[in-house]
């Protein structure tokens, strides 16, 4: 019988096989063919969980391979650096990497570097989660050149976005509705940060707090499946001297509660220099009125100049955090100034104050010039940094039973937490990636202050702040980000009657008649509006026989209080009729032509077959 009914199994793929090279896409590869059986066959739970594996396996592959590409151009150019050879070294290869990814981008990719998980959240919000298929291989090229060159940005961010695009690209492949390939392409991301940090709690929070924010889920099984894919391979093919991975911690003793507050702070106001600075950055590199190779040289010569003066800007940095977590100091000196020179423990705190605080200018520089990459990294870097700076000043200070490092991992923790507005995930990441469950209270601690501060500063991420304020992306407000996937042209209702302001009082009477319209549009001869001429306008005239011989089209002619144009979106035109009281206003484009109009409630019925859909 078992028997029996697998021939007929295998006789009914053969069969939509059959119909489906007929009627659908004959250039079908088998697999592909096999997994619209598949489809056909499970029910939607089951395949979603089964597009989660396959997504997860994908991203998670593209995550390991982007980590593995840069250690491979790190063990070519990164040889012993000394003094002699280091301004060479250090002046030449960042500049390379900017300069490089720029010609990559205008040669290969036609000059669309759109990039960061602002980019994604756009695509969800306002493209139906539709993101380019190029984006699948172009961030891994990008980011490998930058960051392999000694550009000071993360690969998390072009993994996250790699991902993405490949989860949404494998929906739309599939034919899967908006609901979940808004879900497959967090799954994808989810994979890709939990390959990169061999972390897959964290990843699914990276999700949640980021991607699916303002977006109601009630499926999260194929997130987990596809961040356990992502993190098993990297698990089995990365060694963890590229893993983002550390060892050394100290057990947590509630008396020191108050460095972890203290620390809590310190990371809140960082966290709010780091926005601020990468923003200024930003504004500064586009109001270049230079070419984008030209802007490309400035932005690599200035990160060359930072990285010859301080070494540790070079590249994402975890080397460096691990060295100091390991009690390995000289390591991370040993190529800078200060490995010829006496010096003493704090010019030593000086210069790593100085790196914690340029940190944010090459990255900045980095990204806003023409390089590929994301602040997830350097985050965790300056935050690892301002927790040993904070550390080593407690401990020249003469307190004693200073933990720290602890206070690196929670200082890596709150910067992140307050740069990326996602407490959960910081603290996930960091407890995941030094085994360090046994301090979840001191990274709580850390991160709830510095999400705090941050939140007080700004109640969203600047990077996505002008977004936000455009409907651009969503937010927390549900009933707006339902709004803003409304299309205001589509909104429009063309059959509405319209009169020329030339016209007789008898043609618009004939016009009524034939109407099922309360306004009607009046216009000029070049189709401009002039108005609209109402019943209730009209009600007074309608049986005058003396009116309807002297009246004119003009003199009934109102200008309404609010006329809306095309490049408005809709919960502004929502705003204009609340505003107006009216429950019809007319829509003209740039130049004044009149299009039609939008009604109240067509708005409303939109509004409701939207909430239907996700509800």
């Amino acid at each position: 019988m078992e028997k029996f009914n697998t021939i007929k199994k295998y006789h009914s793929f053969l069969r939509f096989k059959r119909d489906f090279t007929k009627y659908g896409i004959k250039k079908a590869r088998s697999f592909e063919i096999f997994i619209h059986w598949l489809k056909s066959k499970l029910s939607r739970n089951q395949f979603l969980i089964f597009s989660g594996i396959l997504v997860g396996i994908t991203a998670g592959l593209a995550g390991v391979l982007l980590k593995s590409l840069v250690a491979y151009i790190h063990y070519i150019i990164h040889g012993k650096v000394h003094f002699k050879d280091q301004i060479f070294f250090y002046l030449v290869f960042p500049f390379l990497g900017i300069v490089l990814t720029t010609a990559i981008v205008i040669l290969f990719f036609k000059g669309q570097d759109r990039k960061g998980i602002p980019a994604i959240l756009y695509e969800i919000a306002q493209n139906s989660s539709l993101v380019s298929s190029v984006k699948m291989y172009s961030q891994i090229i990008q980011s490998a050149v930058t960051v392999g060159l000694g550009g000071s940005a993360g690969l998390e961010s072009p993994i996250a976005v790699t991902g993405s695009a490949i989860g949404s690209n494998f929906a739309r492949r599939y034919n899967l509705d908006y609901r979940n390939r808004t879900l497959l392409l967090a799954a994808g991301a989810t994979a890709g940060i939990a390959s990169a940090f061999n972390a897959p709690i964290a990843g699914v929070m990276f999700a949640f707090e980021v991607l699916l924010t303002g977006v109601v889920f009630s499926d999260f099984i194929p997130l987990v499946v596809a961040a356990v894919c992502g993190s098993l391979l990297s698990k089995i093919i990365l060694n963890e001297d590229i893993l983002f991975h550390f060892k050394a911690r100290n057990e947590f003793n509630y008396a020191n509660t108050l460095f972890y507050v203290v620390l809590g702070i310190a990371s809140g106001l960082y966290a709010r220099y780091f926005v601020v600075i990468s923003s200024w950055i930003e504004h500064l590199f586009k109001s270049l009125r230079v070419s984008k190779m030209q802007k490309a040289m400035i932005g690599g010569a200035l990160l060359s100049l930072l990285c010859l003066l301080l070494p540790p800007l070079f590249g994402e940095g975890y080397q460096t955090i691990k060295d100091i977590t390991n009690g390995q100091i000289s390591k991370v000196l040993d190529n800078s100034f200060l490995g010829y020179i006496n010096y003493n423990e704090w010019i030593v705190i000086a210069f790593l104050g100085l790196v914690c605080l340029l940190k944010v200018f090459a990255t900045g520089i980095t990204i806003q010039s023409g390089g590929n990459g994301g602040n997830f990294a350097p985050s965790l870097f300056a935050g690892g940094m301002l927790g040993f700076f904070f550390a080593s000043i407690c401990t020249q200070l003469g307190l004693e039973n200073v933990p720290s490092s602890n206070l690196v991992l929670a200082g890596m923790a709150g910067v992140m937490s307050g740069v990326m507005y996602a407490p959960l995930t910081a603290v996930f990441l960091i407890a995941e990636s030094s085994e360090g469950y046994d301090l979840f209270i001191p990274l709580m601690i850390v991160t709830v202050i510095s999400y705090l501060m941050a939140r007080w500063f700004s109640p969203i991420a600047p990077d996505l702040e002008e977004m936000a304020r455009k409907g651009k992306i969503f937010t927390k407000e549900h009933d707006k980000n339902l709004l803003s996937l409304l299309n205001t042209s589509n909104l429009i209702e063309r059959e509405f009657q319209k009169i020329s302001s030339s016209a007789s009082f008898s043609e618009l009477l004939q016009l009524i008649k034939n109407g099922r319209r309360n306004v009607i549009a009046v216009i000029d001869q070049e189709g401009h509006l002039e108005g609209t001429i109402s019943l209730d306008d009209l009600r007074p005239y309608m049986f005058n026989p003396e009116a309807i011989q002297s009246l004119t089209i003009r003199e009934l002619t109102k200008m309404p209080s609010t006329v809306i144009d095309t490049e408005k979106d809709v919960v502004s035109i929502i705003r204009m009729f609340d505003e107006s009281g009216a429950w019809n206003l007319p829509v003209t484009d740039a130049d004044g032509r009149f299009l039609g109009f939008i009604s109240k409630s067509n708005i409303l019925m939109k509004y409701r077959q939207l909430l239907k859909e996700y509800s």
